[in-house]
């Protein structure tokens, strides 16, 4: 559960970098463009991309890169962070005991 909550915060607050850099973006030169996925990787490790395209077509199916890796590559970095990180929140929040669960009247 503890692992649960510190990946879903890492994504959460992945998410929030991705935004905040897309907002200085925007202030600096005036037009919205949001860092896709792909393009955040490729900044961060160029060799990265090949082997990974490399290692799915050739040892798991090339169907899975092109239709639905590239598709998720293409999506704003920030929307690619923040989704799972909610999600995770909200499947490893914590929950009450069932002693505080009790209703009063």
């Amino acid at each position: 559960m503890i692992i649960g909550r510190l990946l879903s915060w890492i994504l959460v607050g992945c998410a929030f970098l991705v935004l905040g850099h897309d907002i200085l973006q925007y202030l600096n030169t005036e037009a919205w463009h949001s860092i896709l996925l792909g393009e955040l990787w490729y900044n961060l490790n160029p060799q990265g991309i090949n082997l990974m395209q490399a290692v799915i077509q050739r040892y798991l199916t090339p169907v899975l890169w092109d239709p639905i890796i590239l598709t998720v590559l293409l999506w704003p970095a920030w929307l690619v962070f923040i989704v799972p990180g909610v999600v995770f929140l909200l499947l490893f929040r914590k929950r009450r005991s069932a002693d505080t669960r009790r209703f009063y009247s």
